[in-house]
């Protein structure tokens, strides 16, 4: 297959489509002056989803003086500070809200918190006195660090506060992390579908990523209201309404399937076939890597799959209609399998055993390190060099 004719395609379509860019919501993003899109109100919405009706909250139910009007009381308290909790917490405090930052004092994190412009005493404390202040709590820390603190953190979610989460793993798996939320607060939860450093450039760009919202518990009446305003406030362009339940099954089927294991699994897999035939390092990376990543997933992310075939060769079409079918019966068992594993716990306890031992930093370097010192990847560095923009890779 050749990556020519869909790459041309692709510039072709980006040069005659592409919008001017939207204006960004976020405060800093704004001084920029970015070009404004024609205005539009849009708001909540219900729209048709392959024949499935759902609602779509949108940004623009919540303007920013909406927005700042709305939490003008309220102190986001944010605990943690690594990914989510970086690109979370700016966002809030670029749009005006009260934010503090609670993390252990002296650690790593807190020295982060203070590279990017946290004052210790002012907006960032030890996690006691954060929550003590604050009357959002935005528990980022990870999965294992929940479960770990949870018996400190417990007590100090006192009646009128709101509990929020960005991934329904702590309570979901509860018999597992021995997290359970106090009775007497509303427990929200806003997953932004991207990493935290995602949520933070694409709030830059003015673009805002798109989050799913849920109510675990809703003591005031107003927990979904709070959970479609607190998503706007950290960097979410659109959300979309599901449960706890849902979010953390399909979070952890996802990035286990599709979005990360599948995707190295399927590539070495391919790069593997082709250097086992005589095929050299550079070919095997150019049309296994390469031509995915530079010229056809940006068409299906842009205009989607059938755009992308009708982009292609008619050879290159023919043989893909003839083998997805067969790849979709062969990879369906196993997402099968992975999707019960999921659901049943096993990938939760998984991730508990390997994420809460003394030397799990060490042991998730040295297995990251095997993949990049893997020979598909090692030649991957050398063909990324060779492209125009390889100054920025």
């Amino acid at each position: 297959m050749s990556a020519r004719s869909a790459a041309r395609a692709l510039n072709i379509a980006v040069r005659q489509a592409a919008p001017k860019a939207a204006r960004a919501y976020s405060l800093v993003a704004a001084r920029r002056a970015l070009p404004s899109a024609p205005k539009a109100t849009r708001g909540v919405k219900t729209l048709d989803f392959a024949g499935t009706k759902e609602t779509v909250y949108e940004r623009a139910d919540w303007p920013l003086p909406k927005l700042q009007e709305y939490f003008k009381n309220d102190t986001l308290a944010l605990i943690g500070y690594g990914s989510q909790g970086h690109g979370q917490g700016l966002n809030a405090r670029d749009n005006g809200l009260n934010v503090i930052v609670g993390v252990r004092e002296g650690g790593e994190s807190w020295k982060q918190a203070q590279e990017d412009g946290w004052v210790p005493g002012k907006n960032l404390f030890p996690i006691d006195e954060a929550i003590k202040k604050g009357s959002i709590i935005m528990n980022l820390l990870s999965d294992a660090a929940q479960s770990q603190t949870w018996k400190d953190i417990k007590p100090l979610i006192t009646e009128g506060k709101t509990l929020y989460f960005s991934h329904g793993f702590s309570l979901v798996y509860s018999k597992d992390t021995g997290v359970e939320a106090p009775s007497n607060v509303d427990v929200i939860l806003c997953a932004p579908k991207g990493s935290g450093r995602t949520v933070r450039t694409l709030f830059k760009e003015g673009r805002g990523i798109n989050a799913s919202i849920a109510v675990w518990q809703d003591v005031t009446g107003k927990a979904m209201e709070k959970a479609r305003a607190l998503a706007v406030a950290v960097g979410t362009g659109y959300a979309y309404e599901t449960t706890f339940e849902k979010e953390v099954y399909s979070d952890l089927y996802g990035e286990r399937g599709v979005l990360m294991g599948g995707i190295q699994g399927m590539f070495l897999a391919q790069y593997k076939v082709l250097r086992e035939n005589g095929h050299s390092p550079s070919e095997a990376f150019n049309e296994t890597v390469e031509e995915a990543t530079q010229s056809l997933f940006p068409l299906i992310g842009q205009y989607g799959m059938d755009y992308m075939y009708n982009a292609c060769s008619t050879t290159a079409r023919r043989g893909a209609l003839d083998w997805a079918p067969i790849f979709e019966a062969a990879n369906k068992p196993v997402f099968e399998k992975l999707y019960k594993s999921v659901r049943d716990g096993t990938e939760t306890r998984r991730s508990l055993q390997f994420n809460s031992q003394p030397n799990y930093r060490e042991a998730f370097a040295k297995e990251t390190a095997e993949i990049d010192n893997q020979e598909i990847w090692r030649a991957g560095k050398t063909v990324r060099s060779l492209r125009p923009d390889a100054k920025n890779n």
